[in-house]
């Protein structure tokens, strides 16, 4: 069975519409192959060529001091349609992150076509929204209600993002809830929300040695268990 590719896309931009001639200077891609995420991902910073917007600055932070020195996305766009070619690509709100994409290939002179070409698309906020209908389906809101950290997250960055989306849309699509040990649920299960959390978050466990006393204590109780059962499968 062939595996499945999957990543996970965010951009930031220099403002909110195409029309205004507003670029993209951050791309963010974080990899997944068949549920499981690689590492191996993208992430460039963007030359625009103009400043953000006081809002758009507001949110991501990204200095024009920052990106004068970054390549342009025509220096770029060859790595980055190789990276995404052939896969499923998954965006939160994907119209608008497709839509600076197709613009930024369409101020290119060779002959490139738009990202639905070369990568198949879904909208996990579209997913969201069927899932969790008349309730919020902002990334943060995600976030909350699957209980996945994001606290870390201070200013929006496009593979900070896209790793949040990475984590939020396998809650959504049967992360695995959290265990209960030694008792039923404190609610039903349709209710309980799933709790998600990456391995490498998560601490290590503590390992506490017996000590001499306890290793006699142990030893004679093993001993009675034998003498009264006759054989002893954990000696």
């Amino acid at each position: 069975m062939a595996s499945i590719r999957q990543i996970f896309l965010d951009t930031e931009t220099t403002g909110l519409e195409t029309r205004d001639g507003h670029r993209i200077i951050e791309i963010g891609c974080v990899e997944m192959i068949d549920r499981k995420l690689t590492g191996n991902n993208y992430h460039q910073y963007i030359q625009p060529d103009r400043e953000s917007d006081e809002a758009a600055l507001a949110v991501h932070g990204i200095t024009t001091e920052f990106l004068s020195d970054k390549p342009r996305f025509e220096d770029i766009v060859q790595d980055f349609l190789d990276y995404v070619s052939g896969a499923e690509l998954i965006i939160h709100n994907a119209p608008f992150d497709v839509g600076f994409i197709d613009y930024e290939l369409s101020l290119l002179s060779n002959d490139l076509k738009n990202l639905e070409h070369y990568c198949d698309i879904s909208d996990s906020l579209v997913l969201a929204r069927q899932m969790h209908p008349g309730q919020r389906n902002s990334l943060d809101a995600l976030c909350k209600r699957y209980d996945i950290r994001n606290d870390h997250r201070q200013l929006h960055g496009a593979l900070l993002d896209s790793e949040i989306l990475a984590d939020v849309y396998l809650a959504m699509t049967g992360g695995q809830r959290a265990l209960l040990l030694g008792g039923e649920a404190s609610e039903s299960e349709d209710s309980i929300t799933p709790s998600f959390q990456r391995l490498s978050e998560k601490p290590e466990l503590a390992v506490i040695h017996a000590k001499g006393d306890e290793l006699s204590v142990h030893q004679l109780y093993m001993e009675q268990v034998e003498k009264e059962s006759g054989k002893n499968l954990w000696h």
